[in-house]
C-alpha cells in the first residue's frame, strides 16, 4: 500500500456528529476532501439549512439530519438511514457535545446531567448503533472528541470534566472490547482552538493587549498561540485511515503543547 493510499478515505462513509460548524465542521470537510462520503447531524432545521449551505460553498455533497444523539431511536432510524442511502459507516466521530461553566455548588443537578448526556452517554448511543455494521464489514474507525479536560480539572466546568473524563474511559473500553473485530476507537483532545465562539476571548482590548483569558492560554501554550480547526485535520484523517490501524485505545492531545508544560516560573 502506497503513503497516499495508506492516508486515503476513498469510498469510506463517514458520519460526524455535531458536523454543521466549527471542529465537527472541519472534521467533516478534511474527511470529504481525503475521499470520504459524509453525513452529520445538527439539533435543529436552522442549524441544518445553515449548513448544508457551508457544505455546498465547500462543493461537498454531505447528508444532513436533524437528530438528537441522546435519543437512541433516533438514533437507529438515523443510522438505518445512512446505511440505506450511503452504506455502511466506517468512521464515527462522536464530536457533538455542549459546556456549561457554571461553578459546581451553583450548578444544578438538570444542567449537570445535560451535559453528561450529550458529552458521555451520546456517544455510547452513537457507537453502539454503529459498531454491528462495523463488526459485520470486518473494520471500522470510532473517533471521540475528547478534552483537556480528560485530563485536567478547572473551576466551573465539573460537569463537562467529569463527561470528558468518561468518555476518554469509554474510548479505552471500546478498544478493548471490539479491538479483535478490527474496530480501532481513539479520541482527540484538542487544546484552545480559534473558532468563532471563542472570537471574544481573543479580541484585543481598547488598549491594544491581549483579553486577559487570551494572554493566560498563548503563556500556557508552548506554541505561542491558539490552535485552528485545520491543525485538528491530520490527526483526524490518521486516526480514520489504514495509517492507524495498529492505535487502538489512545487519546491524542492536539494541544500545542499545553498538558506537557508545567508554565513559566512568575
Amino acid at each position: 500500500m502506497s503513503y497516499m493510499d495508506m492516508f486515503s478515505l476513498k469510498g469510506k462513509v463517514a458520519l460526524v456528529t455535531g458536523g454543521s460548524y466549527g471542529i465537527g465542521f472541519a472534521i467533516a470537510r478534511a474527511y470529504a476532501r481525503a475521499g470520504a462520503r459524509i453525513a452529520f447531524n445538527c439539533r435543529s432545521q436552522e442549524h441544518l439549512d445553515m449548513a448544508m449551505t457551508a457544505y455546498e460553498k465547500e462543493g461537498i455533497e454531505a447528508q444532513g439530519y436533524i437528530c438528537d444523539v441522546t435519543d437512541t431511536e433516533k438514533v437507529r432510524d438515523m443510522v438505518a438511514d445512512i446505511d440505506a442511502s450511503l452504506g455502511t459507516i466506517d468512521i464515527l466521530v462522536n464530536n457533538a457535545g455542549i459546556i456549561k461553566r457554571i461553578p459546581m455548588c451553583d450548578m444544578d443537578e438538570a444542567d449537570f446531567r445535560q451535559v453528561i448526556d450529550i458529552d458521555l452517554v451520546a456517544p455510547f448511543i452513537v457507537s453502539k448503533a454503529v459498531i454491528p455494521g462495523m463488526i459485520a464489514k470486518g473494520e471500522g474507525k470510532i473517533i471521540n472528541i475528547c478534552s483537556m479536560m480528560s485530563e485536567l480539572g478547572r473551576e466551573t466546568v465539573s460537569a463537562y470534566a467529569a463527561a470528558k473524563g468518561g468518555l476518554k474511559m469509554l474510548t479505552r473500553n471500546i478498544c478493548s472490547e471490539f479491538g479483535g473485530a478490527n474496530i480501532q476507537c481513539n479520541g482527540i483532545g484538542p487544546g484552545y482552538i480559534a473558532t468563532p465562539q471563542t472570537a471574544p476571548l481573543r479580541q484585543r482590548q481598547s488598549d491594544g493587549s491581549r483579553h486577559p483569558f487570551d494572554a493566560f492560554i498563548v503563556s500556557k501554550t508552548p506554541a505561542g498561540r491558539w490552535g485552528t480547526t485545520e491543525d485538528l485535520e491530520g490527526p483526524a484523517i490518521f486516526l480514520a485511515s489504514h495509517a492507524s490501524d495498529f492505535v487502538n485505545g489512545h487519546i491524542l492531545y492536539v494541544d500545542g503543547g499545553i498538558l506537557a508544560y508545567i508554565g513559566k516560573q512568575p
